[in-house]
């Protein structure tokens, strides 16, 4: 295995429901192809830092990886923004502001899909940004539809997200994200069942 994105509690305050006891989300995943689509295959651990032992200086390499499948060691600064959702955007509603929508792009340039509802790139919580059709996964313990936890994705933006969603920080520098190529330059999308004891999670793999 290897880490894919770590998140303290006090840095996401409010923010991301840690269970009871926890204040660490590790989240790891097989950097194999494995067979049925050559996805990796993910692992959600929520832990409480101060029983975490001896930390190592680096990580240690797998013996077989897949090289896009490891991503670029990077640090994480969180922001919090707010989401709408796309694909998953109710029928009768769209229904109701397609016109509206349709009138803000000729006026603005701001499409409300590609600019306006889901931001792109690794994000914990919000809407995932589907780029296929919106597939929630319901737990198979009780039924209820997860919630979405965690996106990775191959890239932090496209040439249209990029205008909506690039932080002010990184706006005059090349941002490389973590260097990975997921499929088709696609996503892995995590999600857990808030009800159910060990909080059960499972994924969804999009390519655009």
């Amino acid at each position: 295995m290897v880490p894919v994105v770590q998140i303290y509690r006090g840095s996401v305050p409010d923010i991301v429901p840690f269970p009871d006891g926890c204040d660490l989300l590790q989240v790891l995943w097989c950097p194999r192809k494995h067979s049925g689509g050559r996805w990796v295959v993910p692992h959600v651990r929520w832990r409480e830092a101060d029983a975490v032992g001896e930390v190592r200086a680096a990580a240690p390499s797998p013996v077989e990886k897949w090289e896009n499948y490891v991503p670029r060691p990077c640090v994480v600064h969180p922001e919090p923004v707010t989401e709408y959702p796309s694909w998953d955007l109710d029928d009768g509603l769209w229904d109701e502001l397609e016109f509206r929508f349709l009138d803000l792009d000729e006026r603005t340039g701001w499409d409300y899909q590609s600019h306006l509802s889901t931001a792109p790139g690794t994000k914990l919580v919000g809407y995932p940004g589907w780029s296929q059709d919106p597939k929630w996964p319901d737990c198979a313990e009780c039924g209820n539809r997860m919630e979405h936890l965690l996106t990775v994705e191959s890239t932090e933006a496209d040439a249209l997200s990029r205008r909506a969603w690039t932080p002010i920080e990184e706006a005059q520098t090349p941002h490389q994200g973590p260097g990975l190529i997921l499929g088709d330059l696609g996503g892995v999308y995590l999600f857990e069942c808030h009800t159910c004891p060990g909080r059960p999670f499972t994924q969804r793999y999009d390519c655009p």
